[in-house]
């Protein structure tokens, strides 16, 4: 507990009057701090801080890591920032040492600094510093990356740009084609267009790939470990809440990705009907947030990877990577996603990256500035791309072939495209045919009962349905006609006497969750349930085959 006489000496403190000091003392928390341990991380709520013993480093996430560090001592305040401006918590705190912290909640912080004005120019002085010392280290520190250069066709420069993207990574592209001056004239010579400079030192060119581009930003591409108790294939948000559940609860848990974290929903501009964001979230911005999470709580992640099959073993699975790489494990999460739908039209696989794109990623938002842009589909997704697009495009023309979009997108979203002059919604129309030479220059379309019209386009993004990707999965995985897993009590053949758990699938001890489950909801929230419901039943699972093991002993 606090007493009054040990806040007196510290400035902050030191010109209360003796009653709210008393208040201070009960009703502030007393923080004892081991070396190592965090106080506070980015991004959560605030609170307000004062160091009475120790050391404390702040660390403020930069250049895609924590690299901006600052120390403070005895009698140094913070936490005061992001309290006045009514925002997460700005920066992470760490002890360096031993450190002993007195902890204010936001209404008492406020309720000092109105009381006491040399408190409160004491404040506004300590943090203008700060903002100061913040600004002048990212001049000094540019926070860029990676420069991408290559033209907006070059389609390998276009995956490493969302991979960069979906990653949080600061990256700027430079277009070959049309910025020739922004071009780094100090690469090695014989190395052209496209290619890719990391930290402005380390220089990527064919052939290109994601995985290379992740090896020199330092991105882990290959396990640490060759056992764990769950390996989850797969970072969208049934993935993430796997890994996030299960590393919380104590186990050790791979998640692999083939690309970047957050699937298809990571590619959403904006998610306005998840739980607890009333003003919504940008689909990257979820996934990154899951990330860190899924990180501070253990959880190993490696980027760039495809699962290419998964062998039986007496006790668990073997998990073969690409590139030979293999891991064991006692259980599998399979929360692949889905894919979008290809579209049948005539040139459209001659044309795909060259105009004409599966998602719609917001890193295509350069590319669509002062354009024509078409938008195939009617689902949420495909709403949320028109909007985000709409901003940057000249018209944006969402084809529908039924009869409108109350039948398959919100109605919030509905609402939001009506209340934009450059968004049309097209019913009862499908594209026939793209044109192009080098890219896409236009689309033909065809309308219930009317002729071909063949019409403009820069862009044309495919929004069109799932389609599930588990042909390399094993036949004794059991799939319906269109490739979805089965689980639970739709499963058809089952080996073990005890009944499948919900999420498991005709394999004991291999899980799915997410879209590419058989019967699955198409949603975000609902991927994030069934992904946390997946480590709950591997528990029980693992605690049956325990049992088991020690009953054969």
């Amino acid at each position: 507990m606090i007493h009054p006489d040990e806040l007196k000496p510290i400035p902050f403190f030191a010109c209360l009057s003796e009653e709210l000091r008393h208040r201070v003392a009960q009703n502030a928390a007393d923080l004892h701090i081991a070396k190592g341990d965090w106080l506070i991380r980015e991004g959560e709520v605030p609170w307000f801080f004062v160091l009475l013993e120790g050391c404390v480093e702040i660390e403020k996430q930069h250049r895609g890591k924590n690299d901006a560090s600052w120390e403070y001592h005895s009698g140094d305040f913070f936490g005061e920032t992001s309290i006045l401006l009514d925002a997460p918590t700005i920066a992470s705190l760490r002890a360096n040492e031993t450190s002993r912290v007195v902890r204010l909640d936001r209404m008492l912080f406020k309720e000092i600094i109105d009381s006491s004005p040399e408190c409160s120019n004491l404040v506004v002085q300590v943090m203008m510093k700060r903002v100061t010392a913040i600004r002048d280290y990212t001049r000094d520190h540019s926070p860029l990356r990676a420069l991408v250069v290559a033209s907006q066709y070059d389609t390998e420069c276009r995956d490493i740009r969302v991979f960069l993207s979906l990653n949080r990574i600061p990256y700027e592209w430079c277009d070959s084609s049309r910025e020739t001056d922004r071009i780094p004239t100090d690469v090695p010579p014989g190395v052209s267009a496209p290619f890719v400079l990391v930290d402005r030192s380390i220089v990527i060119d064919a052939p290109l790939t994601v995985r290379k581009v992740a090896n020199a930003l330092g991105i882990n591409t290959t396990p640490s470990e060759s056992d764990y108790d769950v390996v989850v294939v797969g970072g969208g948000p049934a993935g993430l809440a796997a890994a996030v559940y299960g590393a919380s609860e104590g186990l050790r848990v791979l998640l692999v990705e083939r690309s970047a974290a957050g699937g298809q929903a990571g590619t959403s501009s904006r998610i306005e009907n998840y739980l607890g964001f009333p003003n919504g979230i940008s689909g990257d911005d979820l996934s990154s947030r899951a990330l860190r999470q899924a990180s501070r709580f253990g959880a190993e992640m490696v980027m760039t990877r495809d699962v290419q099959r998964i062998d039986c073993l007496s006790n668990g699975y073997c998990v073969n990577l690409d590139e030979e790489c293999r891991v064991t494990t006692k259980s599998v999460v399979l929360a692949t996603g889905v894919d979008w739908r290809m579209l049948e039209a005539d040139g459209i696989d001659r044309l795909q990256g060259r105009g004409v794109l599966y998602g719609a990623a917001r890193t295509e938002a350069a590319t669509v500035v002062g354009k024509k842009v078409f938008i195939v589909g009617g689902g949420n997704s495909a709403g949320q791309a028109a909007i985000f697009f709409s901003s940057y495009a000249e018209s944006v023309t969402i084809l529908v072939r039924g009869a409108g979009l109350a039948l398959t997108m919100s109605q919030y979203l509905i609402a939001q495209l009506a209340q934009h002059r450059n968004i049309s919604i097209e019913p009862h129309t499908r594209v026939n045919a793209v044109h192009g030479t080098e890219c896409l220059e236009a689309i033909s379309t065809v309308a219930e009962e009317s002729d071909e019209v063949r019409r403009p386009a820069d862009a044309l993004f495919v929004m069109i349905g799932a389609r599930a990707r588990t042909d390399w999965l094993s036949e004794a995985i059991q799939r319906d006609v269109n490739g979805f897993i089965c689980t639970g009590r739709d499963i058809e053949h089952w080996s073990q006497t005890r009944e499948p758990f919900l999420l498991e699938t005709s394999l004991p001890g291999i899980f799915c969750a997410g879209d590419v489950r058989h019967g699955s909801i198409k949603r975000v929230s609902s991927g994030v349930g069934e992904g946390s419901m997946a480590i709950a039943f591997i528990h029980q699972f693992l605690a049956l085959k325990e049992h088991a093991n020690h009953t054969i002993a």
